[in-house]
């Protein structure tokens, strides 16, 4: 499971936004959205004791499962 609580994700991305094409960018967008909803089901589904072992507090992860999947 990929930890992304402090959704700090980001795509390499060309050297400047301005010369990125907007489908590229679109697409960069919808897979960062798509890994993300993934890594929140997935951290809703762990119990206390895999949370603990990752290091994660309860108001952590609720925290983390309130935020919209494009933030």
């Amino acid at each position: 499971m990929e930890r992304t609580l402090s959704s700090d994700l980001v795509f390499a991305e060309s050297s400047s936004k301005a010369t990125a094409s907007l489908p590229l960018r679109l697409a960069s967008t919808l897979v960062l959205w798509q890994r993300r909803m993934a890594s929140r089901r997935q951290l809703a589904h762990l119990d206390s004791r895999l949370l603990a072992d990752a290091g994660i507090s309860e108001a952590q992860r609720m925290s983390e499962l309130s935020k919209p999947f494009w933030r």
